[in-house]
């Protein structure tokens, strides 16, 4: 039998499994997938963790088996990646080795915190942690569930990161946790970033940056973080600043699977250096690249892999019948932004496109406003937990829904600044 390798079984690999599942020939194919861990995690759920909001209190609340959402007709193994050796079409595992015709690759990337100076050592000390991972959400839960007064600080220490809004929308959850906990006017709340301002995207950051300024919460914004000092509780960036805190969230570099980079498909940071509308990999041949271990410049959220799924399977199937891979990926991300008060905003956007005002997924109809915070974006976003495990992940959400005409980008060019990460 002919076979399709996936590495990883997040939400890109699950996805993927389920859309090739139904589409090939399961006489003729045999879908592999491989990963080391035995949990599905529903990532978007750690933001609410530390605040034991809207109903996030304990590491269930946001984990499933792994195997649950894959399909039937696939295989699964457990096992530690160890090479690609994409020339003899081979991946080398702690299992054995698998062979492949066509290999997906959806490992995701991690915040390590092994990248800053000191951080490590504050998150022993039980000062400091991320909410990346579900471990860390639980130990900020703690910290900040203690706070009586003092500063919560979050830092950004570098882009790419996993859901590039997260880090805004913990800072407004933050604001919201300590109203409902009436001591808002006693805890002071630090955005310190590396970035130049809150966001990436200009035209949000506009929006998003007087929501910030009306909720009292201080934005540090160029800051480059040399480490953190958890004894004094302290960032230093490398041009000497420093900022105090009491409770530190923080966001390290993230960085794409070891593996990537050992096998010779990587960028120099773990991530696999991708074509950004076919999304082939540049350095292997029959490889296919999804979600957070691309290079390619848009958001590395649940979203983005969504909209990639479909490409990606059709151009397997494409080549599979001899044709050539379509260039259809068009960067497209949308997020939802929790703001407090059972508030929300939404983006859409693209390679090319600003997130911009208007209605989603129906112009001029919605139900959602994009760019506008509302009570139905809201929850907009809490049904999706229903929709990712029941939908998203089975692969009967559809993948690109209306449109406005602005985000249309087929046949149009990427400009150069963008065909990289």
């Amino acid at each position: 039998m002919k076979k399709i390798v996936i590495l990883g079984a997040g939400t890109g690999g699950t996805l993927v499994s389920n859309l090739l599942s139904r589409k090939l020939d399961m006489k003729e194919w045999e879908i592999i997938i491989i990963d080391k861990s035995d949990t599905h995690f529903y990532q978007p759920g750690f933001l609410f963790l530390p605040f034991e909001l809207y109903g996030y209190h304990k590491e269930s609340d946001v984990m499933k088996p792994i195997k649950k959402p894959l399909p039937d007709k696939a295989r699964f193994v457990s096992a530690t990646i160890q090479n690609i050796n994409h020339e003899k079409k081979v991946v080398e595992t702690s299992s054995g080795n698998f062979e492949y015709d066509f290999l997906v690759m959806s490992m995701g990337c991690s915040a390590e915190t092994s990248e800053m100076e000191g951080l490590d050592d504050a998150i022993e000390k039980g000062v400091a942690d991320t909410f990346y991972n579900v471990k860390g959400a639980m130990n900020l839960q703690k910290q900040i569930g203690n706070m009586k007064e003092g500063k919560l600080v979050l830092n950004l220490a570098e882009m790419p990161i996993k859901c590039p809004v997260a880090p805004i929308e913990f800072v407004f959850l933050a604001d919201y946790f300590f109203h409902e906990k009436k001591i808002r006017d006693r805890v002071e709340i630090i955005y310190v970033t590396s970035l130049g301002g809150a966001f990436t995207k200009p035209q949000a950051n506009e929006v998003l940056s007087k929501v910030i300024a009306e909720k009292g919460i201080k934005v540090i914004p160029n800051f480059n973080v040399e480490s953190v000092d958890g004894d004094k509780k302290q960032l230093k960036s490398f041009n000497g600043e420093t900022v105090d805190f009491d409770v530190l969230a923080s966001i390290p570099p993230n960085l794409g699977p070891q593996v990537i980079e050992d096998s010779g498909l990587g960028d120099g940071n773990s991530f696999a250096v991708t074509d950004p509308k076919t999304l082939e990999a540049k350095k292997g041949d029959s490889i296919y690249v999804i979600g957070d271990n691309s290079n390619v410049s848009t958001s590395k959220a649940g979203s983005v892999a969504h909209f990639e799924a479909e490409v990606v399977v059709e151009n397997i199937l494409r080549e599979i019948k001899g044709e050539k891979p379509i260039p259809d990926f068009d960067g497209h991300s949308n997020c939802f932004i929790e703001s407090g008060f059972h508030k929300a905003f939404l983006i859409d956007f693209n390679y090319e496109v600003e997130p911009l005002k208007g209605n989603f997924p129906v112009p001029g109809v919605g139900p959602f406003s994009l760019l506008e915070e509302s009570t139905l974006n809201h929850w907009g976003k809490m049904a999706f937990k229903w929709v990712y495990w029941n939908l998203l992940l089975t692969g009967h959400l559809p993948g690109d829904p209306l449109l406005p005409s602005h985000m249309s980008l087929k046949g149009k060019k990427i400009p150069e600044s963008m065909a990289s990460h």
